[in-house]
């Protein structure tokens, strides 16, 4: 870091994360993306499984869930913990595992420590392997998952759902497919999961290229060689290989390319902030003095940290946790130096000097790594940490000291076109013998499905959330019987750890489905005023923030949020671990206060 560096300050540092968010504001938004079409198309089939011809199910089943990802898995583990053995899966993949089925590219791995990441540890007796774990390991435990629980016993994989509707008539759901399905279902869960579709850059004369090109999402294996554990991937040894992206996808990749690849070249639009991961091998020692129920302490403790909150010591000790803890001592010690102040009154300067702090750190670590002086700089990030999702990686910085690993820095423009033998970017050609994309998949906090859900006469849910998401707890919905929805909004809002939101979420609808059958009745809904008073009850997130932020889908591409869409991802006022407190008390009462059994 220049001394120039050291001694901004907090103004200039204002100043200078605006100019940087300015230049990479595009009109286009969140338009700038393609859908998989044409040459693309691809990008929505499974190249990992074949699909075998089988018989339309026209049965019924008590419990039908759409989605395998840990959503689904989570549902359906809690849903067998309860007594309630008839649970069908419908996924679209050919296996469970959701966006972990899909994502095979090298160095995939989860970005949240795996014991808190990975759900049902205790459950299925299972230890990761190290402290972040990489995602065959992850699809694996999703599987186990699905084994331990019989979710295998009648799943419908390579099947995608066209429409759920209520038959009033028969009080069930109609879940139809794309293989002719008509299955009925008592109750609907539905975990599509916050990243179901890849994304593509708008770039002219993107179906132009005349080489190799693929997404991330579908990595190609054949072309590059390796495989998902990390096998060098020696088939590159003698390509010219650009990747498209800087994001948390390829920070992971990028060290893998970078090591097999005959030159690589890496553009940059806007560079992610890259923390250390300190990633180990977790041994016995680790495990030895666990007591039964340590996942959910460790949870509590990650999600109590990473929010702001107070506990004795941190479990994790990770990157995610340690701004929240800054934030905490700083907070402490304005308010013994000056004891007349309250919280509200010293968090915001808590929290603005502890981000200070946070990415000057970060910055400054690139140039303790990177060797070339101007790629450090290009390589630093100019905004609060929030504002991107952070990464944390051991091997991405170190991967630019390799002389053929070619940063292109675009100063926020990215590429400017692609054409039959390679790609333009800051006016200069570079011609390529293949192109990854690494533009990520398309991201909801609220529920978001490829499929239409119809409730009581026949209204759709998008129509019902025509002026926002409504909700009783981001679970159920008023004139939608025996729906069940598994997702972030209006509840624990947790996108630090996106996996715990399923877990509490799902020991949520077991109780209730198994109340609604223990007590012989045939449905249950959210009543209309339980649903407007927990809305009323919610906070949405202030615009400042993110509105300040360099461009990203955590707020709309730079551009203004709605305020529909501030409705709709509104969280609870006290932050997750109350949500996740609240609902545990909800449940424990047994009387499911706002829904009606009938």
């Amino acid at each position: 870091m220049s001394i120039t560096e050291k001694n901004m300050s907090a103004q200039e540092l204002r100043e200078r994360y605006k100019a940087e968010r300015d230049k990479r504001v595009r009109n286009d938004g969140p338009e700038q993306y393609l859908e998989p079409t044409g040459r693309f198309a691809h990008l929505l089939e499974d190249p990992y499984t074949e699909v075998k011809h089988r018989e339309p199910r026209k049965d019924e089943v008590t419990v039908a869930i759409i989605g395998g990802g840990f959503a689904g898995l989570c549902a359906g583990a809690r849903l067998k913990e309860a007594g309630i053995e008839d649970v069908t899966i419908i996924e679209s993949g050919g296996d469970v595992g959701g966006v972990w089925y899909w994502n095979r590219y090298p160095g995939a791995m989860c970005d949240t420590a795996a014991m808190v990441y990975l759900p049902l540890l205790e459950e299925t007796n299972y230890f990761p392997s190290a402290k972040y774990v990489q995602g065959h390991e992850i699809h694996a435990h999703a599987q186990r998952i699905a084994e331990t629980f019989n979710l295998y016993d009648g799943a419908l994989f390579s099947t995608a759902v066209e429409e759920a509707r209520w038959d009033e008539n028969i009080e069930r759901w109609v879940i139809k497919t794309n293989r002719g399905d008509e299955l009925k279902a008592q109750f609907l869960a539905m975990g599509t999961g916050p990243m179901n579709n890849p994304k593509l850059p708008g770039i002219p004369g993107i179906e132009d290229f005349k080489g190799h090109m693929f997404h991330t999402a579908r990595w190609d294996y054949d072309y590059t060689g390796g495989d998902r554990t990390g096998k060098p991937m020696k088939k590159l040894s003698d390509k010219r290989v650009g990747i498209i992206g800087t994001g948390a996808t390829a920070v992971q990749c990028i060290p893998h390319l970078s090591a097999t690849s005959g030159d690589l070249y890496v553009f940059q639009r806007t560079p992610s902030s890259i923390d250390e991961r300190n990633n180990r091998p977790l041994t016995g020692e680790d495990f030895d003095d666990l007591q039964p129920g340590w996942q959910q302490e460790w949870l509590q403790n990650f999600a109590t940290l990473q929010s702001g909150g107070f506990a004795d010591k941190d479990l994790v000790k990770d990157g995610w946790t340690d701004i929240a803890i800054r934030i905490r001592d700083r907070i402490i010690s304005m308010i013994q130096d000056n004891p007349e102040l309250g919280l509200d009154e010293v968090w915001l300067e808590a929290f603005t000097d502890s981000d200070d702090e946070k990415m000057n750190d970060i910055r400054a670590r690139v140039n303790t790594i990177v060797s070339d002086d101007q790629t450090a700089e290009s390589l630093k990030p100019w905004y609060r940490q929030l504002c991107k999702r952070p990464c944390f990686h051991d091997e991405y910085l170190q991967s630019f000291n390799n002389p053929a690993t070619h940063l292109i820095d675009t100063d926020g423009k990215g590429v400017e076109q692609i054409d039959e033998t390679g790609l333009w970017a800051n006016g200069q050609h570079y011609e390529l013998d293949c192109i990854v994309l690494a533009s990520g998949f398309e991201v909801h906090i609220m529920h978001s499905a490829h499929y239409e859900t119809y409730g009581k006469e026949g209204k759709s849910l998008k129509e019902h959330w025509d002026n926002g998401m409504k909700s009783l707890h981001g679970i159920n919905m008023h004139g939608f019987p025996n729906l069940c929805i598994l997702g972030l909004a209006q509840g624990g809002n947790l996108v630090a750890n996106v996996t715990h939101n399923f877990s509490e979420a799902s020991t949520a609808i077991a109780a209730i489905i198994k109340k609604c059958i223990d007590g012989g009745h045939t449905m249950f809904e959210s009543t209309q005023e339980a649903e407007t008073n927990w809305v009323n009850r919610l906070e949405a997130q202030d615009r400042g923030f993110l509105a300040n932020c360099t461009p990203g889908y955590y707020n709309n591409e730079g551009h203004t949020s709605t305020d529909r869409d501030l409705f709709s991802n509104a969280r609870f006022p006290d932050g997750s671990v109350a949500f996740f407190n609240y609902l545990s008390d909800w449940i424990n009462k047994a009387d499911f206060e706002g829904i009606s059994f009938s």
